[in-house]
């Protein structure tokens, strides 16, 4: 009998070579744990304008790979050259410092590829996204056993998901089959109610189900930003009197532009009275259910019909992981209706475990490892005690600023979002103190010593700060006030 041969890659198996792989991946792992070790010592944000960083990375693609050499520098000139999360003095946009086991869960989902819309193509995955959904419903407060939702990428679409469902559930219970029958000159000309602070996507959820611009009617906000509840009802009045249906409140959990909480307890109670749906947009508070602390934030929400929430904001996992959870699992399947025999060989209710029937992806990754798995390690006490700390520290950067005089706040923060100016006495035109604020930000950028954004509220323009690497400290946080005063007075504005 032959002795066998041993078995030689061919040229198209060498990328699968499992040798390869970790050399590779032992090259990228022992990368990124140096940088870990010293990413304090970067700048935050090595800016380049587009046009410089376009013009920087003008190589041409090859013909031929240029091979495994070529691997390990495009790694290091990519982190090089990113915007490093992982820095204390990160306090920008809300997005999180990802937890290295929820990096390498993320490794896992890529390397396997399992997608999750169809359940043979992602078994554990589903499930494990089941689950999570469960114990987020328990978290809200509602019967878990009759809760249901999904996963999928990213809060704008999660608002969209659940604004669709609010659109069938609530037109069919006026005789329109929305999904079916589109929206026609004789369709009822439905409309949402939200607050202006809302996040743009349920304005752009709204137009896209093809509501227009006065699909979104604005409902005023007090003094700290938040719904006024004592408007609901004059608010309503004046969409009817304008030929609207409204069929849906957004209530925020928390805002983007300011951190601010909407009082859900009392827009559930309008929402009860006159039968219209209620959604929170929690994609940022959400995980104050975790805090016994911040939970009083979430007061009312479990008489929500619909939550959204970001797990990639506030639990310290890379992006996209968001939950939509229905607290009546039959609204989950009112989103979308299609047939694809290729896919789907019964109902959406019976297959729930073919989550393609409630999403828009198709191909969606296993999104769900990368929250189950933290969780699993640290404990859900661990993530509600980062919460707590990341606003108990902006409250407290908040209360040193109100204490100087060239500093004022927008208002007291709620959570870990605060927005923030300077005022000095030598500049009291309003046009020019908004200058100030841009032209000092720029110039933090380009000096890489921290990164923060802007918002304007009210025609006022502010400095924003979203405290949520958990390095961070008060010390920072003056030393970026100091960064603030300093490139003030190199500017032609002090």
């Amino acid at each position: 009998m032959a002795k066998p041969q041993p078995k030689h890659a061919a040229q198209d198996d060498a990328p699968f070579d499992a040798e390869t792989f970790g050399s590779q991946g032992r090259g990228l792992i022992e990368t990124l744990t140096s940088y870990l070790s010293d990413v304090e010592k970067l700048p935050v944000l090595p800016y380049k304008d587009p046009a410089a960083m376009l013009a920087a990375w003008d190589a041409p693609i090859p013909l031929e790979g240029n091979g495994e050499a070529a691997l390990q520098p495009f790694f290091e000139r990519v982190i090089a050259e990113s915007n490093h999360l992982h820095h204390p003095r990160y306090v920008g946009h809300q997005v999180s410092s990802p937890l290295p086991v929820a990096a390498l869960c993320d490794l896992l989902s890529s390397f396997l590829n399992n997608g999750t819309a169809v359940y043979e193509m992602g078994q554990v995955s589903t499930v494990l996204e089941r689950r999570l959904i469960e114990w987020y419903a328990a978290l809200l407060g509602w019967d878990a056993t009759k809760a249901g939702g999904v996963m999928t990428s990213g809060g704008s679409m999660g608002n969209l998901t659940a604004l669709l469902a609010a659109r069938q559930v609530q037109a069919e219970a006026r005789g329109h089959n929305a999904w079916k029958e589109g929206m026609t000159h004789d369709s009822p000309r439905y409309a949402v109610m939200v607050c202006g602070q809302a996040h743009y996507c349920v304005a752009r959820a709204a137009q896209i189900m093809g509501w227009g611009e006065s699909g979104v009617i604005h409902v005023p906000a007090d003094e700290r930003y938040r719904l006024r509840a004592d408007k609901l009802e004059e608010t309503l009045a004046e969409a009817k009197a304008k030929g609207r249906e409204v069929i849906a409140v957004v209530g925020s959990a928390c805002s983007t532009a300011n951190g601010a909480f909407d009082p859900l307890s009392e827009i559930a109670a309008f929402c009860k009275k006159h039968k219209l749906w209620f959604h929170i947009d929690a994609a940022h508070g959400g995980a104050a259910a975790m805090s016994e602390e911040y939970r009083h934030l979430l007061a009312g929400i479990e008489h929500a019909d619909s939550v959204v929430w970001d797990a990639h904001k506030m639990m310290m996992v890379p992006a996209l992981a968001t939950l939509v959870a229905f607290r009546d699992k039959r609204h989950s399947y009112a989103s979308f209706h299609q047939a694809a025999s290729y896919l789907f060989t019964a109902s959406a209710e019976e297959e729930w475990y073919n989550s393609g029937h409630r999403t828009i992806e198709c191909t969606k990754n296993m999104m769900a490892l990368k929250v189950y798995a933290p969780l699993m390690v640290y404990g859900q006490r661990f993530f509600g005690e980062y919460f707590a700390r990341m606003s108990r520290l902006t409250a407290a950067f908040a209360a040193w600023l109100a204490e100087q005089q060239d500093f004022e706040i927008a208002c007291a923060p709620q959570c870990n979002i605060l927005c923030f100016r300077l005022k000095p006495a030598a500049v009291q035109n309003l046009e020019e103190i908004n200058v100030l604020q841009r032209v000092v930000r720029a110039k933090i950028l380009e000096s890489g010593e921290f990164y923060l954004v802007q918002t304007v509220l009210d025609g006022v323009c502010w400095l924003r700060i979203t405290v949520i690497h958990p390095g961070t400290s008060l010390e920072d946080l003056k030393q970026l006030a100091e960064a603030v005063r300093r490139h003030a007075r190199e500017s032609a504005y002090v």
